[in-house]
């Protein structure tokens, strides 16, 4: 991962004491709650139902074994014992106290964490390809690129207060495990015919009231053009982004009013008169910042484990665990180990101090001190022997780590809901494990197959219900909890925005309503259908009848 410089370090050191001045004041009064809001949220920390909560950013999902022992501190020193993963790749803190924030940013900044731009009409934390730098699909290493977005846009003063909050995502493959689509600015790293790197530049997606697949306004971006395109997208957005209308003041909703084409050619126009020479990085200063990347020091093995595959023959559990959460590694007698916070029962996304620890451990030993959080509010180790496997799973066993359902039914989405948030309509956390438990039984959740579902405790789509298989939204009816079903959607390559099924079901008929879905599906499926594709070819009246037949 990148290493910290001196500068870096200096920096944080500087926001952490200039935000333990504006806490100061607030705290004598000397500030009103108006006039912190603004500070505060520039700095992460939101005024949740309960409690104050800090949203620490992972740039692209990154960890170290010391910062996420550093997490694990921080959730038992000022918290309840946990965190909670985002689908931004970030960690929130839910029960923190105003005196305290201070001292934790201090405490993140000396192992180089921060919670800066986690919020705010700014650029936020660019997230990427949890796989980045084991997948064999990768064309180059989206981390790379993110980190020169970071250092490019922290504190820019030309893009600190935009109309909205702005959220770029990168994948150096193929399969699209960042949800680049869906995203204000999504890119996808890509070799042109003469092999020279490039992007292609995806701009206007999202989700919320109006979600919107978005559209591509650039087929091949030069590499090296990369920051004085991004700046011209975003000179374009804050020239006519609504600042009118909260509702209005995303980017995608000026992408959709002009027209791709029109929004295009804008971009075009603006990126002419940049300085691209001032504007891009040269040579000299991506080398700097790819060199800053510690070198992953592989060792040469052998493709194929005796032990790994004994240890499975003897093991149930183990060979389940690699059938659905073990993955194919770039280099021989590698792999990929996705770690649920999934299990039935568990809030999903969430992780105790105690477990944080193992994962710290298990990156330190077993994963060339590597971890990774995904938009799917879960972990990853990415580079594991083969032979080191059954250890591996014994110890996340231990902690109850080691639920094997990676993309399966019970691998939900969900944002923290009526639980903590002051913008949620209905809970999100208590739908997910009603679900989870209803397909608590791991052969059929293997027979099932891939399936996604995705939770919202209101409209502003956290829980990324819009590009789910199966997309649950809370919804307000007098005062009564409800749940909009939607199918179809995707947040993968394939992206699309799911249908909404019908009427608004209350909270205790979406599990059966979700099985009722399930037996639809398997009764029609073709093959090795997922779900995605069953309902991509019946449509979806077979599964809107068989829902609300049952509830007639």
């Amino acid at each position: 991962m990148y290493q910290y410089d001196v500068i870096d370090r200096e920096f944080l050191t500087d926001r952490s004491n200039e935000f333990r001045h504006q806490v100061t004041r607030r705290l004598a009064g000397e500030l009103t709650e108006d006039q912190f809001k603004p500070l505060r949220l520039m700095n992460g920390l939101y005024l949740q139902l309960h409690a104050y909560m800090l949203r620490v950013a992972i740039p692209y999902g990154s960890l170290n074994s010391r910062q996420a022992r550093r997490l694990a501190w921080v959730a038992r020193t000022y918290d309840k014992g946990y965190g909670h993963m985002t689908t931004r790749q970030n960690i929130q803190f839910n029960w923190i106290k105003l005196k305290d924030a201070p001292d934790i940013l201090d405490a993140l900044a000396e192992v180089d964490l921060h919670a800066i731009q986690t919020s705010g009409n700014c650029i936020r934390n660019t997230t990427a390809d949890p796989y980045a730098g084991a997948t064999a699909e990768e064309i180059d290493d989206p981390r790379v690129w993110s980190e020169v977005i970071r250092q490019w846009s922290t504190l820019h003063p030309e893009f600190s207060y935009l109309p909205r909050k702005f959220k770029i995502a990168i994948t150096g493959a193929l399969t699209d495990r960042a949800a680049v689509k869906v995203h204000d600015i999504g890119l996808i790293l890509r070799r042109a015919r003469d092999g020279s790197l490039g992007f292609e530049v995806i701009v206007g997606g999202g989700q919320g009231r109006t979600p919107y697949v978005g559209p591509t306004i650039k087929h091949h971006l030069p590499a090296s053009s990369l920051l004085s395109y991004l700046e011209a997208v975003l000179r374009v957005y804050n020239r006519h982004g609504r600042r009118d209308n909260i509702y209005k003041a995303r980017i995608k909703i000026l992408v959709a009013a002009l027209g791709a084409e029109e929004f295009g050619r804008q971009v075009e126009e603006e990126w002419a008169k940049i300085d691209q020479g001032r504007a891009d990085l040269g040579d000299l200063e991506l080398a700097r910042i790819r060199g800053a990347f510690a070198q992953t020091p592989f060792e040469t093995l052998p493709a194929h484990s005796e032990a790994f595959e004994a240890a499975k023959a003897a093991s149930p559990s183990l060979a389940r665990f690699a059938r659905n959460n073990v993955k194919a590694h770039k280099k021989p007698g590698y792999a990929i180990v996705e770690v649920s916070l999934k299990a039935v029962g568990q809030t999903p996304g969430d992780a105790t101090a105690d477990q944080l620890d193992v994962v710290a451990d298990l990156a330190e030993r077993y994963s060339l001190d590597d971890l990774r959080v995904t938009h799917a509010q879960n972990l990853v180790l990415p580079h594991v022997k083969l032979d080191d496997l059954p250890a591996v799973h014994a110890a996340l066993e231990a902690a109850g780590l080691a639920t094997a359902n990676i993309d399966l039914i019970s691998d939900i989405i969900a944002c923290p809901g009526l639980d903590y948030c002051a913008l949620a309509n209905a809970r999100a956390i208590p739908i997910a494990q009603d679900i989870a438990k209803t397909f608590a039984d791991p052969d059929r959740a293997e027979t099932i197959g891939e399936l996604k579902i995705k939770i919202s405790g209101c409209i502003n789509a956290c829980g990324h219900h819009h590009v789910a298989h199966i997309g649950i939204l809370g919804v307000d009816k007098k005062g009564e909890e409800f749940y909009q079903l939607s199918l179809g959607g995707s947040g993968a390559e394939d992206a699309s925005i799911g249908k909404i099924l019908g009427p608004a079901l209350s909270a205790d008929r979406v599990a059966p309503a979700i099985d009722t879905l399930v037996d639809t599906y398997l009764a029609a499926r073709q093959g090795e259908e997922r779900f995605l594709d069953t309902y991509r070819r019946v449509g979806l009246e077979p599964f809107k009848e068989a829902v609300y037949a049952q509830a007639d």
